[in-house]
This record gives C-alpha cells, sequence and structure tokens, in this order.
C-alpha cells in the first residue's frame, strides 16, 4: 500500500475517507486495499452523475417544497424511505458504528435513489402530466439535498462542493443542522418495495440463467390475488421497461421449458424455450454447482487439519470459512436456478 497522500492523488480524499468508515468495524484490524477504495471512487462518480442528472433534468431545490404534501406515490416512497435512512444513520453514528452508518449511506444512494428512483421518474419527468412532473422534480432536488447531509461526515469535500454549487447556498453544509424528516408514508413504501422485488426477481432469473440481455420475454403470472393483480395493472408499463418484457399476462398453466420464481402469493413464469437452450443451461448450471462443490471440499479439507488451524492466522482462518459460506450461497441459488426450469 502507497502512502496515504499517493492514495488521496490517485482516488481522492472522499473515497480514502469512506472506505476507512465503511471498514472501521470493532474489533477488525483494516486490511485495505486499493481495490476498495476504487470502489468508493466510483462511488463519488455515481454521486456526480446523480447531480448532474438532476440539473439537466430541471430538478432545482425550493423553499416552497414540503415533503408531507406530495401526491405521487413514488415521490411518498423516496421521502420515507430517506426518512427511514436518515434516522437508522443517526441511531448508528450515536453508537459509533460509523461501519454501518456509511454502509447504510451508500445503499440508498447508490441503489434506492439511483438505481431505482431515478429510474421510475423518469417516464414523469418526461411526460406531459406537468403537476406530477414539477412534484418529482422537486422532490428529486429534495432528496439529493438530503443525500448531502447524509454523506457529508464520510464525504466532506465532494459534499461541500456540490451543495454550493446545486443549491447555491453560500453557508457551508458543516454548519447545517442533521435532518429531521417528517413523513407517513408507509403505504406507499410497501407498494413500491414490492415493485422493486418483483423487478428483481425477473432480473435474478435472467441473470442465474444467461438470457440475453436484448431479449423481450413475455411473463405470466400464476396465482396471483386481486392485489397483486392490481398492482401488475398499474404499473405494467414500468414493469415490461425495466425488466426487458415484452408483455404480462395471467396464466394458470406452466408451460414446458419455464423458468419460474416466486413473489410473495404468485409465481412468476417466463418461458425460455426459444429463448436459451435449456437442456444445455440446466447441464451449464449443473457444472458450476459441481465446481463449487469441490471448491468446498478443498477449503472444508483445510479447515479440518489441525495443523494447518494451529498454524494459520486468524484472518487466513476467516477468509477461508468466508469463502466457504460464499460457495455455498452460490450453489444454492444456481440450484434455485436449476429448479426454476420447469419440464
Amino acid at each position: 500500500m502507497s502512502y496515504p497522500i499517493d492514495v488521496i492523488d490517485k482516488f481522492g480524499c472522499d473515497a480514502l475517507r469512506f472506505t476507512l468508515a465503511t471498514m472501521s468495524t470493532p474489533g477488525r484490524d483494516i486490511k485495505l486495499a486499493t481495490s476498495r477504495i476504487e470502489g468508493n471512487r466510483n462511488f463519488v462518480t455515481k454521486l456526480w452523475n446523480a447531480t448532474r442528472f438532476c440539473e439537466m433534468n430541471g430538478c432545482a431545490p425550493s423553499d416552497q417544497f414540503n415533503p408531507v404534501q406530495v401526491n405521487q406515490t413514488v415521490n411518498q416512497w423516496i421521502i420515507g424511505e430517506t426518512k427511514q435512512t436518515a434516522d437508522k444513520i443517526a441511531a448508528l453514528l450515536d453508537d459509533y458504528r460509523f461501519d454501518l452508518a456509511s454502509s447504510a449511506a451508500y445503499e440508498f444512494v447508490w441503489n434506492t435513489f439511483c438505481d431505482w428512483y431515478l429510474e421510475f421518474t423518469k417516464p414523469i419527468i418526461a411526460g406531459e402530466d406537468q403537476a406530477a412532473k414539477t412534484e418529482t422534480q422537486a422532490t428529486t432536488a429534495w432528496v439529493l439535498g438530503q443525500i448531502l447531509h447524509l454523506l457529508h461526515p464520510f464525504m466532506p469535500f465532494i459534499t461541500e462542493e456540490i451543495w454550493a454549487e446545486f443549491t447555491g447556498n453560500t453557508n457551508m453544509l458543516i454548519t447545517a443542522p442533521w435532518p429531521v424528516i417528517k413523513a407517513n408514508a408507509k403505504a406507499a413504501q410497501d407498494e413500491m418495495n414490492w415493485l422493486v422485488r418483483a423487478i428483481s426477481s425477473i432480473r435474478t432469473v435472467r441473470a442465474e440463467l444467461n438470457v440475453p440481455a436484448g431479449a423481450q420475454i413475455p411473463l405470466q403470472v400464476k396465482g396471483a390475488s386481486d392485489a397483486t393483480k392490481e398492482k401488475l395493472a398499474h404499473h405494467n408499463a414500468i414493469i415490461v421497461r425495466l425488466a426487458r418484457l415484452s408483455g404480462i399476462t395471467h396464466t394458470e398453466i406452466v408451460g414446458k421449458g419455464s423458468a419460474q420464481t416466486i413473489l410473495d402469493e404468485a409465481t412468476l413464469i417466463l418461458p425460455l424455450a426459444e429463448i436459451i437452450d435449456i437442456n444445455q443451461e440446466s447441464a451449464r448450471l449443473k457444472k458450476e454447482s459441481e465446481k463449487l462443490a469441490a471448491e468446498i471440499q478443498k477449503i472444508e479439507a483445510k479447515l479440518g487439519n489441525k495443523d494447518f488451524v494451529d498454524r494459520a492466522p486468524p484472518e487466513i482462518i476467516e477468509e477461508q470459512r468466508t469463502r466457504k459460506a460464499d460457495f455455498e450461497a452460490m450453489i444454492a441459488k444456481l440450484e434455485s436456478a436449476q429448479k426454476s426450469l420447469a419440464g
């Protein structure tokens, strides 16, 4: 590892600070890897890109914005998620759990805000409903402002720079009070988190079975309740777009060569017989499972060797146990994918 100043010159001070925060688990010796710092530099870039997206789409801060008065479900959802995250990070910082606090911030910014909320709201911002568009632009700007507050303890330099540029506020962020957010958005959070799970379930099946990214597949739904049918109909367009589907229909029959996954009481079915070679894909999944099982056997042999356990440093033992657990989780996913191929 280079000197800290060399790391800062290469990756930036905020990326180094954030990495140290995420790795500061009590009782753990930090084994700093350049790849971890580089990954968090990408996180800084993600924050920059989100800011640029907001600026390019007319999402400007407004003193008139009141988070408890929004009407769009997707905006109620992100406000509820922002409050939940802010409260969680505040409690963790009070307990000096900088690792968990920074990880919670990362998860919210990268996944909830950038990967989901911004994708969900693109059609609204590009749409003809001016009231919904104006509300969404204001909500997006407000959430970005809260994000800068939440990240400031870990990334003071980038957040101050974006704060000054994006808000035009001459008061420094470091002097601003911690966000205290009022929101009552449980219904919206339940609905939108269901939507996230639905799209994620379909994407997972596609990834596990090597479905070509450009292939648009029909989704068939079996055993859906009336409530699920209503949600599927209401969010049809966004599910089709983000899960790369050709459409959604309901059925009581599972055709041969179909992949299946469960979403609450409903079964999501993807007919893949004409998209991939089912036998070849099943054989690939089996081969991958066997390779991982062989690796697990090697690790178990090491951990079962008393000389190795007595002489190896504790971190090496822990590393082997972690690898074993990771391989077991991967095998479970591969076996689930195999089972999902019906017929």
